[in-house]
């Protein structure tokens, strides 16, 4: 039995993490939740789970559901609660899906107690990779990846060692986008971003996904995650997201991970490894899902995509600011406050501002995000 605490149980992966414990009732047991302002959703699950402790770190939030609730669970709030949460006794395995750069911290608190962690915040390795996987080794936990793309290549290389990889392979859907120039890009609207043909994400993952940031933050974890140099990883787009990446080995060989487009499936390997468990969902129909093609990225109709790796290359605190930049460019596309192609223009200008320190201590991360969201900021408020 593995006890888990998930971080943002309340979010698409949080909530997709409940379903896969619902379904291996004998193998996982909910310890801890921790969202941010959802109460009522948060009191269902915890009247479903019975979890010891539950935190909101919205205050308010958090006493509206105090006020209601009064079972067993524990009912705590703010950052205080969701370290808690992160650092719980009666958890050996942390899930940490919590959006952007607010999960380094409780993930930095998990590991420094001892936690497995499974890990669907990338955000936490763009920022902080060298700070994280250090840590990592030094309390000598594992670290486990949720992104599908990063479950697949964890998976495919038990097919070879390390020197024997001659490529790491990511696939992308290529978004509701596809297909179009950059001249077509001009005027989308907030509903057709979020309309994506493949996976039911958040509205933070599905935006990246259109503009292809996201696949420049994954090849930034997965350099990370698989200790691979970035000239051995690459990107190509496979619309039907049924490959989930692939590894190129130097015999010529590629071996892939395949599956239904369903994050319940590398939720349950990230919780399961180094066993599998069985699966009580879809499953693969390689004749019902017909073709699978595969294509380059289009780096001038989604610029993102380089910017991002770009940055990873230089190393330091750039793909910090970069990261900041993105969410906070996000945030305010999903606000109506600029257009869809300000996105990329945003993190172009202030990665190109930005005074790299390439060796940084965690402070160093902090002030970099707080000055590349304050130059964000800047530079939205120009536009």
């Amino acid at each position: 039995m593995k006890n888990i605490s998930i971080l943002g149980s309340t979010g698409s992966i949080g909530r997709q993490t409940l379903e896969v414990a619902a379904a291996n009732p004998e193998k996982l047991k909910v310890r801890a939740l921790a969202a941010h302002k959802s109460d009522e959703l948060l009191e269902q699950q915890i009247k479903q789970f019975e979890p010891d402790i539950a935190v909101l770190t919205d205050k308010d939030a958090a006493k509206r559901l105090a006020d209601r609730y009064h079972g067993k669970t524990e009912i705590l709030a703010g950052e205080e609660g969701l370290l808690t949460a992160a650092t719980y006794e009666g958890a050996d395995t942390v899930l940490g899906s919590m959006v952007g750069y607010a999960g380094l911290r409780p993930t930095l608190a998990a590991i420094a107690c001892g936690k497995n962690i499974a890990l669907a915040n990338k955000e936490t390795l763009v920022a902080a990779g060298s700070i994280v996987m250090e840590a990592v080794r030094k309390h000598g936990v594992s670290l486990t990846p949720v992104d599908s793309e990063h479950s697949a290549i964890f998976q495919s290389l038990r097919g070879g060692t390390q020197k024997e990889v001659k490529r790491l392979i990511i696939t992308a859907s290529g978004g509701p986008f596809r297909g179009k120039k950059r001249s077509e890009l001009k005027n989308v609207t907030l509903a057709q971003c979020l309309n994506h043909p493949n996976w039911s994400m958040g509205q933070k993952v599905t935006l990246d996904s259109s503009t292809l940031a996201n696949k420049g933050l994954e090849v930034m974890e997965a350099h990370w995650l698989f200790d691979m140099p970035y000239d051995k990883i690459a990107v190509v787009v496979h619309p039907q997201s049924i490959v989930h990446s692939l590894v190129e080995f130097c015999d010529g060989s590629v071996i892939a991970q395949l599956g239904v487009p369903d994050m319940r499936l590398p939720i349950q390997f990230a919780l399961s490894w180094p066993e599998r468990y069985n699966y009580s969902f879809e499953q693969l129909d390689l004749v019902a899902a017909g073709n699978l093609t595969f294509e380059a990225p289009d780096l001038e109709a989604f610029p993102s995509l380089k910017i991002a790796i770009d940055c990873g290359k230089a190393g330091g605190t750039l793909p910090c600011a970069f990261n900041a930049a993105n969410e906070e460019a996000v945030y305010a596309f999903l606000a109506g406050k600029i257009k869809y192609l300000d996105i990329p223009y945003i993190t172009a200008t202030v990665t190109a501002q930005h005074n790299n320190v390439l060796r940084p201590q965690l402070e160093d991360i902090e002030a970099t995000d707080a000055w590349a969201r304050a130059a964000a900021k800047g530079v939205i408020a120009k536009l």
